[in-house]
């Protein structure tokens, strides 16, 4: 195999492979994710846990650190972190068994290239559920690249709730994924 090292662009990886979180409260962050994710640990320990929900053999890496701060949410860093479904229908069917268990969103919101819940652990991370609203990649990047994206890359809020009754009424998800427009909105407005 020929190496190109070429520096007109860096190779991109084929997936993100997971994430690593460092907390003071293993055990809760551990029950947070395997409940949050219908995960599982791979491998678990008194200062360690690998957890994954598919194939890979961790997504979730936690470091138990005793004595950690506790995190600054108005600071540089990462914001949050996103997991995907393939339809609407499972987005909320997920929303459903969290709520359940007492796992509630904190934001729910339209972005329009997504429809997104987010939801806090234990340590105060944001974590992100989401569903694609447009069939292509190419479609989603048109959106991404217009005039309404620009002026409101935020997106608009909405209450689960009624989302579930659309659904249940035999609204179509395409139908209730269309974000509507609601003017400007800026990153000022985000919850946190």
């Amino acid at each position: 195999m020929a190496i190109n090292s070429s520096p007109e662009k860096v190779l991109s990886p084929k997936h993100m492979a997971h994430v690593v979180l460092r907390t003071p409260n293993l055990p809760a962050m551990s029950a947070f994710y395997k409940t949050f994710l219908g995960a599982h640990a791979s491998w678990e320990g008194e200062k360690m846990a690998f957890l994954t929900y598919d194939d890979e053999h961790h997504r979730i890496a936690l470091i138990g650190i005793p004595g950690l701060a506790a995190k600054v949410q108005k600071s540089a860093g990462l914001d949050h972190l996103a997991f995907s479904y393939e339809t609407l229908a499972e987005l909320m069917t997920a929303y459903e068994q969290r709520k359940a268990v007492g796992i509630l969103p904190i934001w729910s919101t339209n972005h329009g290239p997504t429809t997104s819940m987010y939801y806090e652990d234990p340590d105060g991370n944001h974590v992100e559920t989401q569903v694609d609203n447009f069939d292509t990649v190419e479609e989603a990047n048109a959106f991404m690249t217009s005039p309404e994206f620009a002026e409101n890359p935020i997106g608009v809020d909405f209450d689960p709730e009624e989302l579930i009754e659309k659904l249940e009424n035999g609204v179509p998800e395409a139908e209730i994924k269309k974000r509507s427009n609601i003017g400007p909105r800026g990153p000022e407005s985000l919850p946190w």
